[in-house]
């Protein structure tokens, strides 16, 4: 069915704002199955699992216009969009496997001020200097959360920083694809290129699974399928601006997930960084949304 010819989805906030702390929730259970996989498997492995069984997953549902699907303006961009979160992956698994889930996810959660500060000279978006403060402020958070000079740094959180930016740069790309191509379009793109990347490098680091380790490697890509769909419900049921901010619900459950499965609760530091973070990331996003009302007040 072509997506033009799909029904709206109902507006509902309430709605809306359910199915993205649904899509957090599962996401965040994929990053703790992937953080115990990466006990026994090569995370280069686990990486392989999470993009080609999501992949699998979403066959059945694109087939019918696969080749259609297929066909693309910006074959460069879409392959470029599924090496930057190929790499933002591939950070966030490596991560869990060093550092708490918790700890992890409030890294990475820094993206949306990476994308607010990248929009200014790459997409030559206005920013404002009330934007700006709200960046700076939320990456003083993460120095508070990596304390640099106060103890021993560890990698795996430097390594978090980069696959934020890895991830901003995608969702960029992402603005510009969404203008001219079908959404779908770029979802394929995304698991194939992928899949193909990792189905290239994983038989140098093959571990054979056994019954347990295939079962959660396909559900990992089970639940990124999931996830991925309900947050898509989301943005259908409501207003960017409404659900949006309830991406953080994550960090609840990876608090959560991270004290029940591996025994693992944040420190006090993580815990004020990250409502640093939090807080800079939601001020900034109100204050991009008001200078959208400007703009289109003033045109």
């Amino acid at each position: 069915m072509d997506q033009s010819a799909e029904e709206p989805v109902p507006q509902s906030p309430l709605k809306g704002v359910l199915w993205m702390c649904t899509a957090m929730f599962v996401l965040v259970g994929q990053d703790a199955i992937s953080k115990h996989l990466t006990q026994d498997y090569p995370v280069s492995e686990v990486i392989w699992a999470r993009f080609t069984f999501h992949f699998l997953f979403l066959l059945p549902f694109i087939a019918p216009r696969l080749m259609v699907l297929a066909k693309t303006r910006q074959p460069v961009l879409q392959i470029s969009r599924g090496l930057l979160i190929l790499g933002a992956s591939g950070t966030v698994v490596t991560a869990l496997h060093f550092i708490p889930l918790a700890e992890t996810i409030v890294l990475f959660s820094i993206n949306p001020l990476i994308v607010t500060a990248l929009s200014a000279p790459l997409l030559k978006e206005r920013v404002g200097p009330r934007q700006w403060a709200g960046v700076v402020t939320g990456f003083l958070g993460v120095l508070l959360i990596v304390r640099p000079g106060f103890a021993a740094i560890q990698p795996a959180s430097l390594l978090l920083l980069v696959g934020a930016t890895s991830y901003a740069l995608s969702q960029l790309i992402t603005r510009r694809l969404g203008q001219i191509e079908d959404t779908r379009t770029t979802v394929l793109y995304t698991g194939l290129s992928c899949s193909i990347v990792m189905s290239a490098i994983v038989p140098f680091t093959w571990v054979e699974p056994d019954l347990l380790g295939w079962v959660l490697m396909s559900g990992a890509g089970f639940l990124s399928l999931l996830g991925h769909l309900a947050a898509t419900r989301a943005f259908q049921a409501a207003p960017a601006a409404t659900v949006s901010p309830f991406n953080y619900s994550g960090l609840v459950w990876a608090t959560l997930f991270g004290f029940l499965l591996f025994g693992d609760l944040p420190d006090g530091w993580t815990v004020v960084g990250a409502l640093i973070i939090v807080g800079s990331s939601l001020y900034v996003l109100a204050r991009r949304r008001r200078i959208k009302r400007e703009e289109i007040s003033g045109n």
